[in-house]
């Protein structure tokens, strides 16, 4: 991740924003990498399966956060 004053770049931002713009109203979505790094957290996610983000190599698995 890059910084230039305020504004934050790279491709970790890169692939937060395409997942970002595939969740639904009121959704919280999240790569399967979010999901193992906040293992025994408590949050639950049901499977959203493989999607291509633009711009980004390969499919990604995505997951929704759980209320």
């Amino acid at each position: 991740m890059r910084t230039a004053g305020d504004d934050l770049s790279g491709i970790t931002v890169h692939v937060a924003a395409r997942i970002g713009s595939l969740a639904s109203a009121g959704e919280v979505l999240a790569s399967s990498t979010v999901k193992e790094l906040v293992a025994g957290s408590g949050i639950e996610f049901a499977e959203r399966g493989r999607q291509e983000l633009r711009g980004v190599p390969g499919t990604w698995q995505l997951c929704a956060a759980q209320a």
